[in-house]
């Protein structure tokens, strides 16, 4: 169905290298981040007082370029699509997306996610990565998914570059926000599990038509080429990936998963702007900057592009859970709000995400 080397090797040589640096530079960029990585452990436990469970805590963390973005989320993407495109390579021969599948194979197929991977790896500062088995270019915790944590360099200077702000100062921001994911996970050990079996029932209840998918690709292939028709609906709305193939069951996990991601989404850009203050002199000029520019966006292009990936939603995310952590923390403490990782049942709704008055009255309500 996919041909996920050729996607890599198809990415790898689209995507652009990144700004131009002098090797020095480079080299101080690599090193200034890892020294940022191991300084924003402290400062993330401290103030979240979250503390790894077990040894889990040594997970690596990894300062790639975009090539080295696109092997490890090409790992993830692989592990946890395969019993999706195993399903629907059961379906090839018989249904009606067979004959165009059969023409265009995976070689073709390789060569489109390719060139999405391309457009993606140039945006991505961090990333906690957690389903991709480790290997020996991209090395995880053994046992544990292969959880690592990924800086990706060019993109962390390109940015800095374009908001002309203290590079020093942003760096370690950046580290903070993603460190917090580090902790997240390795501090709450039912988290990566749980996660993944909501993407498997996600998955596992999709029943599209291979040909229909693969339209879908070409389409935001030809958008990203910059031909093609826009990727809207009848009601001029763009339309992502997940919304594709929503049935009344994928829906009710969507609402699970979207309210998870909200949660860790908003836990980290409360966190990076709560250590701030401390430790990042020019952190109100760098989140007003970088705010500006994630709502932005580069361009009708890139605004369509992220509503195709559903990068708008996780623009959502930021905001929304945000909101919903503050407004706890401001009225149980950090220790009321940290009941959120007990388990998956106090984890918050879509709804309570929007209400957080409504999480804080069910799960404290024994308490009180």
């Amino acid at each position: 169905m996919v041909d996920w080397n050729l996607a890599v090797a198809t990415a790898t040589r689209l995507v652009k290298p990144g700004p131009e640096v002098s090797r020095d530079e480079a080299r101080e960029a690599v090193a200034e981040l890892r020294r940022h990585a191991v300084a924003s452990e402290a400062h993330v436990r401290s103030f979240t007082r979250m503390e790894p469970a077990g040894g889990s805590g040594d997970t690596p963390v990894l300062v790639v370029d975009r090539p080295g973005w696109i092997r490890a989320n090409v790992a993830g993407f692989r592990e946890l699509l395969a019993p999706l495109l195993d399903k629907m390579q059961a379906r090839r021969g018989g249904g009606p997306g067979g004959a165009v599948l059969g023409v265009v194979g995976g070689k073709v197929t390789g060569v489109e996610v390719g060139m999405l991977l391309s457009f993606m790896a140039s945006r991505v500062l961090g990333q906690y990565e957690t389903f991709a088995p480790p290997s020996p270019d991209l090395p995880g915790t053994p046992g544990e998914g292969g959880g690592r944590l990924l800086l990706v360099a060019p993109n962390i200077v390109h940015v800095e570059r374009e908001l002309d702000v203290d590079p020093h100062d942003f760096r370690l921001w950046v580290c903070l926000h993603e460190e917090t994911h580090r902790t997240q996970f390795s501090a709450v050990p039912w988290l990566r599990d749980h996660i993944e079996g909501e993407i498997h029932s996600f998955l596992g209840e999709t029943d599209i038509d291979p040909s229909t998918l693969l339209e879908r690709l070409r389409e935001a292939v030809q958008s990203l080429a910059g031909g093609g028709r826009p990727w809207t609906d009848e009601g001029g709305e763009g339309r992502s990936f997940v919304e594709l193939v929503q049935t009344p069951a994928q829906r009710e996990i969507l609402g699970r998963l979207t309210a998870v991601m909200s949660l860790l989404e908003g836990h980290a850009d409360y966190v990076m702007d709560g250590v701030g203050p401390d430790v990042v002199p020019t952190v109100a000029e760098i989140r007003e900057k970088f705010q500006k520019r994630r709502a932005a966006g580069a361009g009708r292009l890139d605004q369509a592009l992220r509503k195709l990936l559903g990068l708008d939603a996780k623009l959502r995310q930021y905001r929304d859970g945000e909101r919903f952590v503050r407004a706890v923390v401001d009225e149980v403490g950090m220790e009321g709000f940290n009941k959120v990782w007990t388990s998956p049942n106090t984890l918050p709704t879509k709804a309570e995400i929007a209400k957080p008055a409504d999480w804080i009255a069910r799960v404290h309500r024994k308490a009180d």
